[in-house]
């Protein structure tokens, strides 16, 4: 049995424990220079974390109270633009940047990031290649039109197909797909590790589809109150989410719920701490 001396021990622990367990949010909404569509200037991966130049002071540390003592959270542009979360497609292998990306930024992406990212620029007439990819770290789904393409490096200065290249980089499995009949999908959906949303007008069957080739739970869903556009209201990673500050309270629900978001929390630490205190001592 708990006895009330553990009972102590354990409530002094949460207690000591409590801010730095509980300054997190699961979902935090936020703006960019008075636009909601975050994830146009953003992009969360599990290894980094880019933002666009620009922003205010509130942008910058809102990402950086979340994630600054576990990834980095690298201020950039891509193209010499803001829109970074657009031209660009990252997991915690690699970033893939357009060909339009200067020498300058691709060596501040390089010098930033950690040193098992790869960062590749490619050359591919679909240029926005946020629009039109969307992967976790083991699964991308792409436009049905990705070129044939002659890649920017050195190393490999031979024609191969985008989707090689998505392969090869970031590590993954890719498949040629459309969410609700929109060949956009990085704009229509956010993936993680643990769950997606996609376009609240995805079919149970395609719901049912992209589920068994993604291996996650999916939700046919909207951001920033109704928006179908999912990818630029939102970004997320494997246990943390920023949305747009028009999300609604349902929406934040659901995607806290379809990202496990809870589940990522330190409210699920307590109840750990809490379970092993008490299953130490019955």
């Amino acid at each position: 049995m708990l006895t009330s001396i553990n009972l102590v021990t354990f409530s002094a622990l949460v207690y000591l424990l409590w801010p730095s367990l509980f300054s997190s949010l699961m979902a935090t909404r936020l703006q960019f220079e008075n636009n909601c569509e975050v994830g146009v200037f953003s992009k969360l991966t599990n290894a980094y974390c880019l933002v666009a130049i620009g922003g205010s002071e509130s942008f910058y540390s809102t990402f950086e109270a979340e994630l600054a003592d576990v990834i980095p959270v690298v201020k950039t542009s891509i193209a010499d633009t803001r829109m970074i979360g657009r031209l660009c497609a990252g997991n915690k292998n690699g970033l893939l940047v357009p060909h339009t990306t200067t020498d300058q930024e691709l060596q501040h992406l390089r010098n930033s990031l950690p040193d098992q990212v790869v960062v590749q620029r490619i050359d591919e007439k679909l240029s926005a290649l946020g629009n039109c990819i969307a992967c976790n770290d083991h699964v991308a789904l792409a436009h049905t039109d990705l070129d044939r393409v002659l890649t920017s490096t050195v190393v490999c200065n031979f024609h191969q197909e985008t989707e090689e290249i998505i392969a090869d980089v970031l590590g993954v499995e890719v498949f040629r797909q459309t969410i609700a009949g929109n060949i956009l999908v990085g704009s229509y959906c956010a993936i993680s590790n643990r769950g997606g949303l996609v376009h609240p007008h995805t079919s149970i069957e395609d719901l049912d589809e992209l589920s068994t080739l993604l291996q996650v739970p999916l939700v046919a869903g909207t951001v920033n109150r109704g928006s179908e556009v999912i990818a630029a209201g939102m970004t997320v990673n494997d246990w943390t989410a920023f949305c747009g500050s028009d999300t609604t309270a349902t929406e934040v629900s659901v995607i806290e719920s379809v990202f496990k978001l809870r589940e990522a929390q330190p409210s699920a630490i307590v109840g750990e701490m809490r379970k092993s205190l008490i299953d130490g001592y019955v």
